[in-house]
């Protein structure tokens, strides 16, 4: 049979071996040999080309190895919702017992999980897919950006995560760590910023609220914010600062801050986690000079 007949029958040119022998393709596997113009992507699996695979690819050749029913999870399910999960591997969850390989890991679920249609691939909701891609983590920081993450891209919430990792809770327990742990953190700059200002012992910051001047105009939403002295602690990566309207946007903040008689301390989120005790130094020397003058008229406020 023609390969142009062999691709129709194919789901983007990947095929099992028992159905290319039923068209009649006699061994598939010595076209899979080194220098051949197939490749083997798992045992009973073929792709129809020798070049690298694409994403979509390497995940149909996984869900046609695990069988009917099976689910996509883990990292590569968050990264279909549009998280940046760390890991290669392919998590399939299946109803039935069939072995994994190599990158593929293939995990029996009872009961099933319900899935959805995301890009013609069956994945499971976004809680579900942080926790069991979690559960594959040696990091707990990896765990910990995933988690925030999900929750400020609104794709699941904490209340979510919890029963998930309630649900399931073999593996779970970096997860469960990490919501008792994260807290109202959004970040783990947020999280390591929260353990410094406990270290250093200064009065207690508020996080994440928002500040207005005498008017009530908005000045911005610091990350730590010390009322006592009228002190902003923002931890700004460079992440955020690659493109030209966020480079203004930080800018135009630091200028409120400046109208508004705020002194402002500005961390990175790298030099927050390895030179905590410099970082420290600086956030209670700033203290003390804002301590040193008169506190300028803003205050908290809640936006509705």
């Amino acid at each position: 049979m023609r390969i142009e007949h062999l691709r129709e029958r194919s789901d983007l040119g990947v095929i099992s071996a028992s159905t290319l022998r039923s068209l009649g393709v006699a061994n598939p596997w010595s076209k899979c040999r080194p220098g051949g113009p197939w490749q083997r992507m798992h045992a009973g699996v073929v792709l129809l080309h020798n070049g690298p695979p694409t994403p979509d690819q390497h995940l149909t050749a996984a869900l046609l190895r695990a069988g009917p029913g099976a689910v996509v999870t883990g990292a590569e399910a968050c990264r279909r919702h549009g998280l940046p999960a760390r890991g290669t591997e392919i998590h399939v969850l299946v109803p039935g017992s069939v072995r994994g390989s190599g990158s593929l890991v293939v995990e029996r679920a009872s009961p099933m999980p319900a899935s959805t249609d995301v890009g013609g691939f069956p994945v499971v909701s976004a809680a579900r897919a942080v926790v069991d891609a979690c559960r594959l983590l040696r990091s707990a920081d990896d765990a910990t950006a995933l988690i925030a993450a999900a929750i400020q891209r609104g794709r699941c919430t904490p209340a979510s995560l919890a029963a998930e990792a309630r649900t399931n809770r073999y593996g779970t327990k970096v997860v469960r760590s990490v919501l008792r742990e994260l807290g109202r953190a959004e970040s783990v700059a947020e999280r390591d910023a929260r353990r410094l200002s406990r270290k250093i012992r200064l009065c207690t910051p508020h996080w994440n609220v928002t500040i207005a001047d005498a008017g009530g105009v908005v000045v911005g939403r610091p990350d730590a914010w010390f009322d006592d002295v009228g002190l902003a602690w923002e931890i700004d990566s460079r992440a955020f600062h690659y493109g030209a309207r966020d480079y203004e946007r930080t800018l135009a903040r630091n200028s409120r801050y400046a109208a508004a008689g705020i002194l402002v301390v500005q961390t990175l989120p790298t030099r927050l986690r390895d030179c905590p005790d410099a970082v420290g130094r600086e956030l209670k020397a700033a203290h003390r000079a804002a301590a040193a003058r008169t506190r300028p008229p803003v205050r908290i406020v809640e936006v509705t």
